[in-house]
């Protein structure tokens, strides 16, 4: 029996891959313990009994919501990731100290967890919520990736150790990358380990009304993730626009977080809620429009959907690349996106079949990878190798 320390940003999308692996471990009777700075999303998420240690990190400021590219990429690292490694490493340290892991699973944006373990010489491995960096897209912007390099350089020097060279955005022992080539491309970078979305079960809404759904109507899924609440208001009411004008033969269901809608009484057409039970209804629905987050992606591309795309920033114009590029999905201009262009990016993934059979082929391959099960075996390997 071996021990996993999963390190966790406080962010939905990241620790929801890790759910369905760390409850394989346990189902395979190995230790399983979590350290993030929100404990009780950990806990909503990964189920009230996970052990969680505490530490520090929260979100620091509030992003401006019109920054784009290098701009949105350096307020990403310099209020976000950097502070968030600072804040977390002591905490990180003392779930190590108590819990005595074998092996460190470190989130890709969790840098402490990385660099702790690599300063106290334990084997990590990376679980890696978005592939856009696999490409390596800052790679033809020099004066970016050095950037990057420096940050981590000056975080290192605080709290890995000095001596490292690993990049905490990839580790050398392990790299779970919860996607395929046929959706992310190749890598050639090493130790990646292709195995699909991890997707376990999650809380049951029971409050949902199933009844709602109209059988004799083509369903969309709209949902901007759980981080974009303050900027999704004009692109929602587009989505609405464009569903009313299908009312004859499309029903939408809307994810609100910031409640920037409107509530509509008795809506047969519109159903905006400020939050939806997801996984269950890719299971019933026929396209997504969404932010091109990679865990809202991925998940529409398991259960075979075919998407459309309004990337906002941060990674998610890569991965909404990716959906283009395999033939799975239609991209649009989050900020300038009109009703009628949105209209049109749906009648073609509903209607026309090249998108929704790319996005049966991806289906295809996602299950094949093996995801949670797969991902347990290659941490059992790492912690078997390690006390050889």
């Amino acid at each position: 029996m071996s021990g996993f320390l999963f390190v966790v940003p406080p962010l939905v999308g990241h620790i929801n891959p890790a759910v369905g692996v760390a409850a394989e471990l346990t189902a395979r009777g190995h230790r399983v313990a979590w350290v993030g700075p929100d404990a009780g999303l950990v806990r909503r998420l990964a189920g009230a009994e996970a052990e969680v240690f505490p530490c520090a990190g929260t979100i620091e400021g509030e992003r401006p919501a019109d920054l784009r590219g290098a701009e949105a990429l350096k307020f990403l690292w310099e209020w976000f990731l950097v502070p968030l490694a600072d804040a977390m490493a002591p905490g990180v340290r003392a779930a190590v100290d108590g819990f005595r892991p074998d092996v460190v699973v470190a989130d890709q944006q969790a840098f402490a967890g990385a660099l702790v373990a690599e300063r106290l010489g334990l084997p990590w491995a990376t679980s890696a919520t978005t592939s856009a960096e696999f490409g390596g897209a800052y790679d033809g912007i020099p004066k970016v990736a050095d950037w990057l390099r420096a940050r981590l350089a000056e975080l290192r020097e605080r709290i890995g150790d000095p001596d490292g060279t690993a990049d905490p955005r990839f580790s050398p022992h392990l790299v779970l990358a919860f996607t395929t080539p046929e959706l992310a491309g190749p890598s050639d970078r090493s130790r990646v380990r292709h195995i699909g979305p991890s997707v376990a079960e999650r809380p049951v809404d029971h409050g949902f009304p199933w009844e709602w759904l109209d059988p004799g109507r083509r369903k969309v899924l709209v949902s901007l993730g759980t981080a974009n609440a303050d900027v999704g208001g004009r692109f929602l009411a587009e989505c609405v626009a464009a569903v009313r004008e299908r009312a004859d033969r499309i029903q939408a269901l809307i994810a609100d977080p910031g409640r920037t809608l409107p509530p509509a009484a008795d809506d047969k057409d519109v159903l905006v809620r400020p939050s939806l039970p997801q996984l269950p209804l890719l299971e019933r629905v026929d396209a997504v429009v969404c932010h091109a987050g990679h865990n809202t992606v991925c998940e529409a591309l398991w259960h075979g959907v075919p998407l459309v795309v309004a990337p906002i920033r941060d990674d998610q114009p890569v991965i909404a690349g990716q959906v283009v590029a395999a033939g799975a999905g239609i991209r649009v201009r989050f900020g300038r996106v009109t009703a009628p262009k949105l209209g049109d990016a749906l009648d073609t993934v509903l209607y026309e079949g090249a998108h929704r059979t790319a996005a049966a082929r991806i289906r295809t391959a996602f299950r094949a990878a093996g995801g949670a099960p797969v991902a347990a075996t290659h941490l059992e390997a790492l912690a078997a190798e390690e006390t050889r």
